[in-house]
């Protein structure tokens, strides 16, 4: 008889990807503030365990190759640019300049390097700008030469990149600025891009924020839904998640997993502490809540951190983030960031 708990529930669909046996934490990172320079926000305070941040590594390169391809298939669709083909001579060479046309925090000039790999092309891609740096209008981000049809092919996947993840490092950017050093850390959540995730996490990261799970593989987070369906109290559902853990044998997967659990009323709250779940995620409370949800945790379980969560704004990010959660969750970093206006300049060969 399988004594693994996990088996038949279709996890064999993940079987190629282990979680690292290691949680990164960031101890220090640099985040571009408009208007104020290069500011450095220590992270030494972090108390407990915490999700793993994305990093520009092998998967998100093998990522990004994947959505290059997908985007070259869609704009040539295995033929070729024929207005360039007709207009530029075959062997006509060009330089040209990635330009900013508004302030901001740079994210994705990395992706670069391999749109022209993926494409094929022979060209010097050279960035004047790294990732999470401050950029402002007007500025040269990137020089740029080769064979001019080349250029121009790879030149819209290029600036779609570069403008969507800078988009989001610099609303990213906005909101941390915004929070005025209250002391809380600021989350992105999944409300991502479909395949564009992790580049997503990583632009939140390059704008000076927080990655939350990257997905369901890596934490375990029980929402009101679960808890409607399985019949459970938060209490009693973070007990039965720590039992599941403590008997399941899946490679890869730590016994020590983060347990977060939603409450909405401060009576959730209460039932939940004594089960000591890692992270409490406390939905769309107001601010007397959030500062009597703090005072109770303080009181009964000093060690779980909470998080805010649900309709937060530029507005209202920094009042939240003085009522004394240690961590505040917004969706709108991902799936509402306006790409940052990025072009392409030319100069005579």
């Amino acid at each position: 008889m399988n004594s693994n708990p996990a088996a038949g529930i279709g996890t064999q669909l993940i079987l190629w990807y282990t979680r690292s046996s290691k949680v990164k934490r960031a101890t220090s990172w640099r985040m571009a503030l408009g208007g104020t320079g290069q500011a450095e926000l220590e992270s030494e305070r972090m108390m407990g365990k915490d999700f793993s941040q994305i990093e520009w590594d092998e998967r998100v390169e093998d990522d990004c190759r994947q959505i290059i391809r997908l985007a070259v298939r869609e704009d040539l669709d295995r033929q070729y640019d024929w207005t360039s083909m007709a207009l530029a001579g075959a062997d006509a060479s060009g330089r040209a300049a990635v330009v900013a046309r508004g302030d901001g925090v740079l994210a994705g000039v990395r992706a670069g390097a391999l749109v022209l790999d993926e494409m094929e092309i022979d060209a010097c891609w050279e960035p004047l700008v790294q990732d999470g740096g401050a950029i402002v209008a007007g500025q040269t981000l990137v020089a740029f030469e080769g064979r001019i049809r080349d250029m121009l092919a790879a030149e819209r996947l290029l600036l779609n990149m570069i403008g969507r993840l800078s988009g989001i490092a610099s609303w990213t950017a906005r909101y941390v600025s915004a929070m005025g050093g209250a002391g809380a850390r600021l989350y992105d959540t999944r409300k991502t891009t479909p395949g564009w995730r992790r580049l997503e996490k990583y632009a939140v990261r390059c704008g000076g924020g927080m990655n939350h799970r990257t997905g369901l593989f890596d934490a375990m987070l029980i929402k009101d839904n679960h808890l409607a369906l399985a019949g459970l109290v938060p209490g009693e559902a973070v007990r039965r998640a720590r039992d599941f853990l403590a008997q399941l044998e899946w490679d890869g997967v730590r016994p020590d997993l983060i347990v977060e659990v939603e409450v909405d009323t401060l009576e959730q709250l209460d039932d939940v502490l004594s089960a000591e779940p890692d992270i409490v995620l406390l939905d769309n409370m107001t601010l007397e809540q959030l500062r009597r949800a703090v005072a109770l945790r303080d009181a009964s379980r000093a060690g779980v951190q909470l998080e805010a969560s649900g309709g937060i704004t530029l507005e209202t990010i920094r009042a939240i983030a003085e009522t004394g959660v240690e961590r505040i969750s917004v969706g709108a970093l991902t799936h509402s960031a306006t790409a940052l206006d990025v072009g392409l300049d030319w100069t005579r060969s």
